[in-house]
């Protein structure tokens, strides 16, 4: 059985049993808050329940080392739509220790997709064409540093409005403990 086969059929069952009706909840927010955090497995579950938040509670936003790399990208963007569309009035940018994106070498991740198919020529036709591979790819080199950039990005977008509270926290994904990096009632 395909790992599809077997999310399906569990659906299927998920759904005629009605499992689904536990976690029934509006689109908005109910703590108003939205939680940019990294897409790292150990925090799935883990992150909501260290900050006591249930489905529906807030909005998560994940991607690799939960950073908000550039002003007018998909992050970036998923932040206003909650702010203006859904009501979100808090953001946490929720950073963690041992990071993958701590260790990543671009170099290696580009033997890597060379090994996957994709060749040389496209990755140096897309670095020639102004396309800066190695700083879409670049590690972090300090979690709290990455998180306080990531926050100065939001706070000091031209679209966002002054009274958005931005904090930043760095979580330990074996405890569960939060450190506060930024307080974002006390900028």
């Amino acid at each position: 059985m395909t790992l599809l086969e077997e999310i399906l059929l569990f659906n299927q069952q998920f759904v005629e049993n009605r499992e689904y009706e536990q976690y029934q909840t509006s689109k908005f927010p109910n703590k108003k808050l939205v939680v940019l955090s990294c897409m790292d497995t150990r925090l799935s579950d883990l992150l909501p329940r260290a900050m006591n938040l249930k489905n529906g509670d807030a909005k998560f936003i994940k991607n690799a080392g939960a950073v908000v790399s550039h002003p007018f990208g998909s992050t970036m963007r998923s932040i206003l739509v909650a702010v203006y569309e859904l009501g979100a009035d808090e953001v946490c940018v929720i950073g963690h220790y041992g990071c993958g994106m701590g260790s990543i070498d671009p170099d290696k991740t580009f033997e890597k997709m060379t090994a996957y198919g994709i060749p040389n020529e496209t990755i140096a036709t897309l670095e020639h064409s102004g396309i800066d591979l190695h700083g879409w790819l670049k590690r972090i080199e300090s979690i709290p540093e990455s998180v306080r950039e990531s926050v100065r990005m939001i706070k000091n977008h031209p679209l966002v409005p002054n009274s958005l509270i931005v904090h930043g926290l760095v979580i330990d994904p074996d405890t569960g403990k939060l450190d506060v990096v930024i307080n974002g009632y006390q900028v």
